[in-house]
């Protein structure tokens, strides 16, 4: 396949945070995500970009694992990303489908914030 279309405010998934495949470029893999519920607290190992196709998404972040947290409401067409080692989660405000992009098997969970 050389090209194809997926039209990002219709992508549904079995569960939250489901992932359809929307690019793969070696290391790194873009995927769009329907959820309607909260990603736990984690932190990547690489960058992130993350944007809101549809829906709005409450991103919460720290810096490291003591610092305060900082919050935004992101809402459709808004883009948010991180350095290697953010520690942060999203927060969905009803139904969102966002597109990640980020390096493969990159989430590791952490305790709380």
């Amino acid at each position: 396949m050389t090209a194809r279309v997926l039209r990002g405010p219709e992508v549904t998934t079995s569960r939250p945070w489901g992932a359809v495949p929307a690019a793969d470029f070696g290391e790194l893999a873009a995927h769009i995500h329907w959820t309607d519920a909260a990603y736990p607290w984690h932190v990547n190992d690489g960058d992130e970009l993350f944007v809101v196709l549809d829906g709005e998404v409450l991103m919460q972040w720290r810096a490291h694992d003591r610092a305060p947290v900082e919050d935004t409401l992101l809402r459709t067409g808004d883009v948010w990303s991180a350095r290697d080692g953010v520690v942060h989660r999203a927060i969905p405000q009803g139904e969102a489908r966002v597109l990640v992009v980020e390096k493969r098997d990159a989430d590791v969970l952490v305790d709380g914030a």
